[in-house]
């Protein structure tokens, strides 16, 4: 009877990003419109490739999927960091300290398995061009994608589930600004040491290994290109660098969080935010302005809305 009543916790508080009540001031302006380019920045991504039917091919399908997957992770963690800059007592309910969990490795879980995909689509189109349209069909890509979503929401249940059964007892303090497991299993009243090593290899066995299929793909493109042509080697290096910047951006600070053996605080923290709160924002920026099509399309885009406004 002790020990199910030791179990039931109301809440969490998180330490947040820094103790100073004048530094998380500071940090609240730029963290906000963070957020807003985020929100903005995305959905602008997804929009725009669903109305110009210029977009409608694989590569920009995978894209939009991609933008809507950065705004939703996020959103997750952002606005509750943004606001409780704010606030004095940075608490969380263990309900929404659950969905933080849940919510984090559903999307990221997602993203992961599908920059696998992107890498996929790149290597088709550059290095069996006259298949691509057999190969990525509308119906491949639909699975694709959905088997993205499916892994994510696996991982993400499976995490979840290991915490659930853990009894919590004593501090309440999260040394965050959000619900991450590897310091929410530090407050449970038991020996966490092999539940932590199994969740830990859970999330670091499922980046590591979505991090080596991606750059595979993209060394395969770029030593079949460069056996051809140096100068479609080069034309594929350009194409290839910005999705490459985005794996490594996405993938280094997970797969340092979940296998590295030291943890050390402001390090943690400031990886979390990056692949939390900059990263889904660098990820539209860095395949937009790099992307010729889209900034026709953009173009088009905004020719349509002043001569809508003329007609006017």
């Amino acid at each position: 009877m002790e020990g199910g009543n030791r179990s039931v916790v109301s809440e969490f508080v998180f330490q947040g990003l820094c103790a100073s009540r004048e530094l998380q001031l500071f940090l609240l302006l730029p963290l906000s419109a963070l957020y807003l380019l985020t929100v903005v920045g995305n959905l602008f991504v997804v929009l725009l490739i669903l109305a110009d039917h210029h977009l409608h091919s694989p590569m920009y399908f995978l894209l939009a999927n991609l933008s809507f997957v950065d705004f939703c992770l996020s959103s997750v963690t952002t606005p509750k960091l943004t606001t409780d800059l704010l606030q004095e007592n940075k608490t969380i309910s263990f309900g929404g300290c659950m969905i933080q969990i849940l919510g984090v490795h559903f999307f990221g879980g997602a993203e992961m398995v599908l920059l696998v995909t992107m890498g996929y689509d790149r290597y088709v189109a550059i290095c069996k061009p006259l298949h691509y349209s057999s190969i990525m069909d509308r119906k491949k890509c639909i699975w694709l994608v959905l088997i993205g979503w499916i892994i994510g929401f696996g991982h993400a249940v499976s995490q979840l589930i290991m915490i659930l059964g853990l009894p919590f007892c004593g501090s309440k303090i999260v040394d965050s600004f959000f619900c991450d497991i590897p310091l929410v299993l530090k407050l449970a009243c038991m020996d966490t040491d092999t539940l932590g090593i199994l969740i830990n290899a859970d999330s670091g066995v499922l980046a590591t290994t979505c991090f080596v299929l991606v750059m595979i793909s993209y060394a395969h493109i770029l030593l079949s290109v460069f056996l051809h042509s140096q100068d479609a080697a080069a034309k594929a290096l350009s194409t290839c660098t910005s999705h490459v910047i985005v794996v490594v951006l996405f993938f280094g600070p997970c797969i340092f969080i979940y296998l590295w053996p030291v943890s050390i605080t402001w390090v943690d923290k400031f990886l979390a935010v990056f692949y939390t709160v900059m990263t889904p924002l660098l990820n539209p920026a860095i395949y937009t302005l790099r992307n010729k099509e889209i900034k026709n399309a953009s173009k088009r885009l905004m020719n349509k809305y002043v001569i809508s406004r003329n007609t006017c």
